[in-house]
């Protein structure tokens, strides 16, 4: 059996965290309401799953390129590095 996860389909990956954020929480509020079909619940569960490792990638990101700054002798951060 595979154990490598699914891809994060495109739609999702070019979502911010927030907005992926955003979705990821009207999905549980719909789920938890309770009033949807089971196909449909599935559905959403899976793409719960993606939105969440999503946002768990960005943060990640997110956390190496706060580790990556250093103070230069000016008290400034130098080696940042511009992405997106």
């Amino acid at each position: 059996m595979n154990n490598r996860p699914a891809p994060i389909p495109a739609d999702i990956t070019a979502l911010s965290f927030e907005e992926a954020m955003q979705q990821l929480e009207t999905l549980v509020r719909e789920l938890e309401a309770g009033k949807t079909k089971l196909d449909d619940a599935i559905s959403a569960f899976e793409r719960g799953t993606l939105l969440r490792r999503h946002c768990e990638d960005k943060l990640k990101a997110a956390q190496l390129r706060v580790e990556q700054i250093t103070l230069g002798a000016d008290g400034q951060p130098v080696g940042l590095a511009a992405s997106s």
